[in-house]
């Protein structure tokens, strides 16, 4: 497979069903290995890949330098099934449309589900692309503390509601034909990056 030859690139065999979880990571804390090793069991996945962003488009701030946030993520993320990773970067995208085309080109026969925080898709919809995204891989999406209501009220889950797996079958979800997503609540940890740099502790 041409993506497990490249230097630098995680390795994927064709059949496995690998999770994308995409974000800035500025920086990674406990909550993103919580709802990673979730999202490991609930959604049916033979590994996660924590895709470290350059930056994100939809914010006007830069991050911390990708290194830097590289080396606290894989201090962070210790798994035998998770992979930390500046593929973005090596890529050369910058929206999720865009990397999804690229590791579908890279890694052929590998299913990819796109993970999410519920806050993610209260405002999918400005995505770039966003509905090719639903119409192309699975969605896999968190709960967080507060997101709930307006995820489950949000434009892509009223256009997709239908696209919806009942919670009793989310370990389905990386098998299952695009459009297809799963929401599932978890006891879920309040912290987040935004209150970890604003405490001076980033």
């Amino acid at each position: 497979m041409r993506g497990a030859n490249l230097h630098g690139f995680p390795v994927a065999k064709a059949g496995q069903v690998i999770g994308l979880l995409g974000g800035s990571f500025d920086p990674a804390h406990h909550g993103h290995v919580h709802i990673t090793k979730a999202a490991l069991t609930r959604f049916g996945l033979d590994k996660v890949w924590w895709l470290v962003s350059p930056g994100n488009p939809l914010k006007r701030n830069g991050p911390a330098p990708l290194s830097q946030r590289m080396q606290a993520a894989q201090a962070l993320m210790r798994h035998p099934r998770v992979t930390v990773t500046d593929i973005e970067a090596r890529l050369g995208t910058r929206h999720t449309a865009q990397t999804l085309v690229a590791l579908r080109r890279h890694y052929p026969g590998v299913r990819f589900v796109w993970l999410m925080g519920a806050d993610n898709l209260a405002q999918l919809h400005r995505w770039q692309d966003w509905r090719w995204i639903m119409d192309s891989v699975p969605v896999g999406v968190i709960a967080r503390p507060d997101d709930r209501i307006s995820a489950r009220l949000s434009k892509a889950a009223c256009i997709y509601g239908a696209a919806q797996l009942p919670d009793r079958a989310s370990h389905i979800l990386g098998r299952a034909q695009a459009p297809a997503w799963s929401f599932i609540n978890l006891p879920m940890s309040h912290q987040s990056s935004s209150a970890i740099r604003a405490r001076g502790d980033w």
